[in-house]
Protein backbone atom coordinates (compact mmCIF):
# COMPACT_ATOMS: atom_id res chain seq x y z
CA UNK A 1 0.00 0.00 0.00
CA UNK A 2 1.40 3.40 -0.79
CA UNK A 3 1.63 6.32 1.21
CA UNK A 4 -0.45 8.33 -0.30
CA UNK A 5 -3.53 5.60 0.30
CA UNK A 6 -2.51 4.92 3.40
CA UNK A 7 -2.95 8.73 4.44
CA UNK A 8 -6.23 8.87 2.18
CA UNK A 9 -8.02 5.76 4.30
CA UNK A 10 -6.16 7.16 7.66
CA UNK A 11 -8.95 9.69 9.26
CA UNK A 12 -8.04 12.71 11.41
CA UNK A 13 -9.13 11.66 14.33
CA UNK A 14 -6.48 9.10 14.98
CA UNK A 15 -3.74 12.00 14.65
CA UNK A 16 -2.30 13.35 17.62
CA UNK A 17 -4.36 16.78 17.90
CA UNK A 18 -3.14 17.53 20.78
CA UNK A 19 -0.77 20.44 20.14
CA UNK A 20 -2.57 23.60 21.17
CA UNK A 21 -3.92 25.83 23.74
CA UNK A 22 -7.55 26.76 24.29
CA UNK A 23 -8.76 30.19 25.98
CA UNK A 24 -11.96 31.67 26.10
CA UNK A 25 -13.05 34.43 24.03
CA UNK A 26 -11.94 38.12 25.99
CA UNK A 27 -8.48 36.64 27.21
CA UNK A 28 -6.26 39.55 27.18
CA UNK A 29 -3.57 38.86 24.32
CA UNK A 30 -1.09 38.79 27.22
CA UNK A 31 -2.50 36.19 28.70
CA UNK A 32 -2.66 33.85 25.86
CA UNK A 33 0.83 34.74 24.60
CA UNK A 34 1.88 33.53 28.49
CA UNK A 35 -0.34 30.62 28.51
CA UNK A 36 1.14 29.74 24.98
CA UNK A 37 4.82 30.08 26.83
CA UNK A 38 3.68 28.21 29.85
CA UNK A 39 2.03 24.88 27.37
CA UNK A 40 4.91 24.79 25.02
CA UNK A 41 2.67 25.39 21.89
CA UNK A 42 2.32 27.98 19.10
CA UNK A 43 -1.19 28.00 18.27
CA UNK A 44 -4.36 28.92 20.76
CA UNK A 45 -8.02 28.41 19.76
CA UNK A 46 -10.55 30.49 21.16
CA UNK A 47 -13.68 29.76 22.48
CA UNK A 48 -17.26 30.60 22.94
CA UNK A 49 -18.14 27.73 25.40
CA UNK A 50 -17.01 24.58 23.38
CA UNK A 51 -17.17 26.51 20.12
CA UNK A 52 -14.20 27.39 18.08
CA UNK A 53 -14.86 31.15 17.75
CA UNK A 54 -11.03 31.73 16.29
CA UNK A 55 -7.70 30.37 16.04
CA UNK A 56 -4.65 32.74 17.41
CA UNK A 57 -1.60 31.48 16.03
CA UNK A 58 2.46 32.60 15.89
CA UNK A 59 1.92 34.26 12.81
CA UNK A 60 -0.48 36.84 14.14
CA UNK A 61 1.79 37.83 16.83
CA UNK A 62 4.90 38.67 14.05
CA UNK A 63 1.93 40.40 12.10
CA UNK A 64 -0.17 42.07 14.09
CA UNK A 65 1.31 42.09 18.24
CA UNK A 66 4.99 42.46 17.64
CA UNK A 67 5.96 46.18 17.58
CA UNK A 68 2.24 47.07 19.20
CA UNK A 69 2.68 46.79 22.58
CA UNK A 70 -1.30 48.42 23.11
CA UNK A 71 -2.01 44.73 21.55
CA UNK A 72 -1.24 43.40 24.64
CA UNK A 73 -3.75 44.36 26.76
CA UNK A 74 -6.77 43.98 24.19
CA UNK A 75 -8.77 40.93 23.79
CA UNK A 76 -7.17 38.36 21.79
CA UNK A 77 -10.62 38.51 19.34
CA UNK A 78 -8.89 41.56 17.78
CA UNK A 79 -6.11 40.37 16.22
CA UNK A 80 -6.79 36.45 15.60
CA UNK A 81 -8.70 34.88 12.64
CA UNK A 82 -12.65 34.91 13.18
CA UNK A 83 -14.50 31.24 12.02
CA UNK A 84 -11.28 29.94 10.85
CA UNK A 85 -11.66 26.90 8.37
CA UNK A 86 -12.08 23.69 9.93
CA UNK A 87 -11.90 19.87 9.01
CA UNK A 88 -14.15 16.95 10.68
CA UNK A 89 -12.55 14.45 12.47
CA UNK A 90 -13.34 11.73 9.84
CA UNK A 91 -12.07 13.43 7.19
CA UNK A 92 -8.86 11.78 5.78
CA UNK A 93 -5.34 12.68 6.29
CA UNK A 94 -5.06 13.19 2.94
CA UNK A 95 -7.57 15.64 2.45
CA UNK A 96 -6.79 17.30 5.41
CA UNK A 97 -3.18 17.52 4.23
CA UNK A 98 -4.24 19.12 0.84
CA UNK A 99 -6.77 21.66 2.61
CA UNK A 100 -3.27 22.69 4.61
CA UNK A 101 -1.47 23.05 1.51
CA UNK A 102 -3.50 24.76 -0.61
CA UNK A 103 -4.54 27.46 1.97
CA UNK A 104 -0.79 27.82 3.10
CA UNK A 105 -1.77 26.60 6.67
CA UNK A 106 0.40 25.40 9.54
CA UNK A 107 -2.70 24.35 11.90
CA UNK A 108 -5.99 23.19 11.03
CA UNK A 109 -8.80 22.94 13.57
CA UNK A 110 -10.50 19.93 13.75
CA UNK A 111 -14.32 19.74 15.00
CA UNK A 112 -16.98 17.56 15.34
CA UNK A 113 -20.70 17.69 14.22
CA UNK A 114 -21.43 19.65 16.99
CA UNK A 115 -18.75 22.41 16.36
CA UNK A 116 -16.96 21.00 19.31
CA UNK A 117 -13.20 21.04 19.12
CA UNK A 118 -11.71 17.80 18.61
CA UNK A 119 -7.67 19.24 18.49
CA UNK A 120 -5.63 20.70 16.11
CA UNK A 121 -3.86 19.06 13.01
CA UNK A 122 -0.73 19.86 12.03
CA UNK A 123 2.30 18.63 9.25
CA UNK A 124 3.79 17.21 12.74
CA UNK A 125 0.87 15.25 13.37
CA UNK A 126 1.60 13.25 10.42
CA UNK A 127 5.35 13.29 10.84
CA UNK A 128 4.31 11.54 14.00
CA UNK A 129 2.06 9.26 12.54
CA UNK A 130 4.41 8.20 10.46
CA UNK A 131 7.20 7.74 12.71
CA UNK A 132 4.85 5.54 14.72
CA UNK A 133 3.95 3.45 11.85
CA UNK A 134 7.04 3.09 10.21
CA UNK A 135 9.60 3.89 12.96
CA UNK A 136 12.99 1.55 11.33
CA UNK A 137 12.31 3.83 8.37
CA UNK A 138 11.75 7.56 9.58
CA UNK A 139 13.63 7.52 12.80
CA UNK A 140 17.09 5.59 10.93
CA UNK A 141 17.05 8.07 8.41
CA UNK A 142 20.66 9.90 8.11
CA UNK A 143 20.01 13.88 8.28
CA UNK A 144 21.04 13.74 4.69
CA UNK A 145 20.45 10.88 3.24
CA UNK A 146 22.24 11.34 -0.20
CA UNK A 147 25.14 12.54 0.80
CA UNK A 148 28.41 10.35 1.34
CA UNK A 149 31.69 10.41 3.08
CA UNK A 150 34.82 11.72 0.93
CA UNK A 151 36.45 9.17 2.81
CA UNK A 152 36.11 5.62 4.34
CA UNK A 153 35.65 6.51 8.34
CA UNK A 154 37.37 4.83 11.19
CA UNK A 155 40.63 3.84 9.07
Amino acid sequence: MSLESELRQEHVAHMDLSGFSSVPSGTSVRDVLSQLRTDGHNVCLVTDGNQLKGIFTDRDVLGKVVGSTQTLDAPVDDVMTNSPITIKPDASAADALRLMDENHFRNLPAVDENGTIVGDMTHLSVVNYLAARYPVEVLNLPPQPDRFPRKAEGG
